[in-house]
């Protein structure tokens, strides 16, 4: 194609090809009654985590809408996520950076505790785990992200901002 035939969607399409990557990623804590935090044993890799997973932005999907299919994929209920509590850009060795969008998923009652049902081909297991023992089933910025998230909820109100784990601090002017 000789630049004399390129149209502006074709200067367009070039442009777009060549801007940075980024990946992105959402998931959603949930709890019991007692505050136990739900997480899932992935089969894929050491530790556990949320249930949660790759957003599918080449079709549409949101980060919201990702939340919510990979609940559904993962443990089996249909939940819709609830307010935004965390976001979090993770850098990371040979490959993108990673926004991950962490969600509120509410309390679940012990019928939806006993509707769980696992993607066996990607998880293991689940357990629900109080705050002061997830340091011990994950690690690195997913703990930082799950524990802010949880302190968002403790507070009540806002979403953190967060880069890998840490919280953001922001001076107001």
């Amino acid at each position: 194609m000789t630049t004399e035939n390129l149209t502006p969607s074709d200067d367009y399409a070039a442009y777009i090809a060549g801007l940075p990557r980024v990946l992105a990623g959402a998931a959603t804590v949930f709890r019991d009654t007692g505050g136990r935090v739900l997480i899932v044993e992935p089969n894929y890799r050491e530790g556990w985590a949320l249930p949660g997973g790759t957003i599918e932005s080449d079709t549409g999907e949101t980060p919201r809408q990702g939340a919510r299919r990979e609940t559904l994929e993962e443990i089996g209920l249909d939940l819709e996520p609830g307010r935004l509590l965390a976001v979090d850009w993770t850098h990371g060795p040979a490959r993108p950076p990673i926004v991950g969008y962490v969600f509120d998923g509410g309390v679940l009652d012990d019928d939806q505790l006993g509707a769980i049902r696992l993607q066996e081909e990607e998880l293991v297991s689940w357990r629900l785990v109080p705050r002061e023992q997830l340091p011990a089933h994950i690690q690195g910025p997913l703990l930082g992200r799950l524990l802010t998230a949880l302190d968002v909820l403790a507070q009540g109100h806002g979403t953190a901002e967060l880069e890998n784990g840490r919280r953001v601090d922001v001076v107001e002017p």
